[in-house]
């Protein structure tokens, strides 16, 4: 190669490499979110600061009291109004607060922080445009899902109460890929292009998140002690670094840079249960093709679907009563 060639050659490298640079550069840009910008908080309560023993979480179990109960709750919507707050003061907005756990009815408004521009699901599942579904409000409006006070998965080594949708579940595979709850409501909300972007919880459920959703912001407010007591730092400070943890993911989710979890459709899911009794059981009332004598399967067509062919929870619900 000549003088002439090489420096032809050079030139025509360098402009390849300034295009693809402002290429990208015009990618990202386009990726920011320069509208309104509208965050789903799906709150459970194993994974809120300060609380740290089973009973302030579990408190349906027996020998659980009304104080240990009362306190739960109490650190659970202190942890809520903190993370709004600061969410509204990162650019939130809208924000639509919907409580999980044990299927909702553990908050109480009248202690929520109080502003237009939130709204609060007391219930995990409602009525919308007359139909009951899970996670009302939850659709392409949304930009961001934030899963607050969260746990790991079940049969997680080093976690506080770690567990999967229910007691019996022993593991849940989308296409083979082991998850818990955070895959399970990440791949919901994938259904609208919605990216989870916050999670907050124990330290196993944010190595969880952070394995299964690479950068995703995580928020860690305690360690595990064993199963059932944990310690981390006073719920003051804890909610202070959960402020902050909100910030950065308004920031990353207005700049795009976090993608929705899309497993490849139609999916293969599959459900593992504790025993062969509880599997057989859990077969005959939802009609799914049994594996072995532990494992369910089945095939859906849209994410949303991802727990309907086993619980019916998801779009278009029947009602209590099964009509």
């Amino acid at each position: 190669m000549n003088d002439a060639m090489k420096r032809r050659f050079f030139l025509g490298a360098c402009a390849a490499r300034s295009t693809a640079m402002l290429t990208g550069a015009l990618a990202a840009q386009a990726a920011e979110k320069d509208g309104p910008l509208k965050i789903f908080m799906l709150w459970d309560m194993e994974g809120a600061s300060g609380l740290l023993r089973r009973d302030q979480v579990w408190f349906w179990e027996q020998g659980a009291s009304p104080q240990a109960a009362r306190e739960g709750r109490e650190l659970l919507i202190a942890d809520i109004n903190s993370a709004v707050r600061a969410a509204l003061d990162a650019g939130a907005d809208q924000i639509i607060v919907c409580d999980t756990h044990h299927s909702g009815g553990n908050i109480r408004l009248e202690k929520m922080l109080a502003d237009p521009r939130v709204r609060y699901l007391e219930r995990s599942v409602g009525l919308e445009g007359g139909r009951r579904r899970w996670m009302p409000g939850l659709d392409e409006t949304v930009d961001g899902l934030m899963l607050m006070a969260h746990h790991a998965k079940a049969g997680t080594p080093g976690a506080f109460l770690p567990h999967t949708q229910n007691g019996p579940w022993a593991d849940f595979r989308i296409n083979g890929m082991s998850v818990g709850e955070i895959g399970i409501e990440a791949c919901y909300a994938g259904h609208w292009e919605i990216p989870l972007v916050l999670v907050q919880g124990d330290e196993a459920a944010c190595r969880e998140a952070q394995e299964q959703f690479p950068g995703v912001v995580t928020a860690a407010v305690k360690r595990a002690l064993d199963h059932d007591h944990c310690t981390g730092p006073a719920p003051e400070q804890a909610r202070r670094l959960v402020a902050a943890k909100v910030a950065e993911a308004i920031r990353k989710c207005r700049a795009g840079t976090l993608q929705p979890f899309k497993p490849k459709l139609p999916m293969n899911v599959a459900l593992r249960l504790s025993t062969a009794d509880v599997a057989r059981k859990t077969a005959q009332k939802s009609g799914a093709r049994r594996v072995d004598d532990y494992t369910l399967e089945a095939q859906v067509a849209q994410q949303c679907d991802i727990l309907k062919w086993v619980t019916g929870i998801g779009l278009d619900m029947a009602d209590v009563d099964g009509r």
